[in-house]
C-alpha cells in the first residue's frame, strides 16, 4: 500500500518506521527548514510546488492513502491535504497527539491570536516565547508595552530578520528536560511562558518547571481543521486501521489464496 506520509514531526517520523517496517510503501514529507531526519522509506524536502501541486502528486505517484501527521498548528498544510483528497479521491487520515491537560498547580490562560496574545502580556515583565516563529511587529509591539523589559524567544529555527536587542534569542531542539527548563526560568527571571498546545512530551518540561515555579503560561488555541476521513490519536489504532484496509484489498486476498 503506497502511503503518503506528511510529517515533520516526532509522530511522523515514528509511523514512516513503523509502516515502512510493516512493508508498506511510504513517502514521507517534510518542509525540511530544521533538519532532515534519516528513514527507511523516501524523503520527500520541500513541499508539493514543486510536482505540481498535492493534488498532481497523489495521482502520479498513485497514493492509495494519505496521512497526515504534521504538527497541531500546521493549519494549512491541513486544509491542502484535505482539498487534495477530494479533488482525487484519495482519503485521507489525521494522526493528531492529544493536547496537554492541567493539572493542580497549573495557572494556563489559552489566547487566539497576536491581539489576544498582547493583551494578556501587558501585565508581565519578562516573557519566554516559546511558540515557534513570530513577526518583527509582533516583537516590536510586545516592547513597546509599558511592563515589558526583556524577553527570551526561543525557536529550532533561525528568526528571518534582525532581532531586537531587548529579545534574546535561544536556538534550541528538544527534547528538554525539567530540570535544565527550571534553570532557564530562573537565569533569565521569566514570568509568564508563552507556548503552543502542541502535546506530546518532547517540549512539556517547561510546563512542570513553570508548574514548580508558579509561573503562568500562556497557550495558544489549538485551531481546528475538519474534513479529514478518519482521525486518530493512538498509533496502534492507526495501524490496525491500516492493516484492515490491506487485509482486505484483492491483491492480498489472491496472494493468501495462492
Amino acid at each position: 500500500m503506497k502511503i503518503l506520509l506528511l510529517g515533520g514531526t516526532a509522530d511522523g517520523r515514528h509511523l514512516a518506521e513503523r509502516l515502512s517496517q510493516l512493508n508498506h510503501d511510504v513517502l514521507y514529507s517534510i518542509a525540511g527548514l530544521v533538519r532532515v531526519p534519516t528513514l527507511p522509506c523516501e524523503v520527500i524536502i520541500g513541499g508539493f510546488t514543486q510536482f505540481g501541486g498535492l493534488a498532481t502528486f497523489l495521482k502520479e505517484r498513485q497514493v492509495a492513502l494519505v496521512i497526515n501527521a504534521t504538527h497541531p498548528y500546521a493549519a494549512k498544510m491541513s486544509i491542502t491535504a484535505i482539498e487534495a483528497g477530494k479533488q482525487t479521491g484519495v482519503p485521507v487520515w489525521r494522526f493528531l497527539r492529544s493536547s496537554w491537560q492541567p493539572q493542580a498547580g497549573d495557572d494556563w490562560r489559552e489566547y487566539t491570536d497576536d491581539a489576544a496574545l498582547l493583551e494578556q502580556l501587558n501585565s508581565f515583565k519578562r516573557p519566554l516565547l516559546s511558540a515557534g516563529q513570530m513577526t518583527l511587529s509582533l516583537l516590536q509591539s510586545l516592547m513597546s508595552q509599558n511592563r515589558f523589559e526583556q524577553g527570551v524567544w526561543r525557536t529550532a529555527s533561525s528568526p528571518k530578520f534582525d532581532v531586537p536587542t531587548s529579545i534574546t534569542w535561544l536556538k534550541a531542539i528538544g527534547p528538554f528536560d525539567v530540570k535544565c527548563e527550571r534553570q532557564l526560568l530562573e537565569a533569565y527571571n521569566i514570568d509568564v511562558i508563552v507556548t503552543k498546545n502542541t502535546g506530546g512530551d518532547t517540549t512539556s518540561a517547561k510546563l512542570e518547571a513553570a508548574r514548580q515555579l508558579s509561573i503562568p503560561v500562556l497557550l495558544h488555541k489549538r485551531p481546528t481543521v475538519c474534513g479529514a476521513k478518519r482521525s486518530f490519536s493512538d498509533y496502534s489504532k492507526l495501524i490496525n486501521a491500516i492493516n484492515e484496509i490491506t487485509s482486505k484489498s484483492p491483491r492480498k486476498q489472491r496472494t493468501q489464496q495462492q
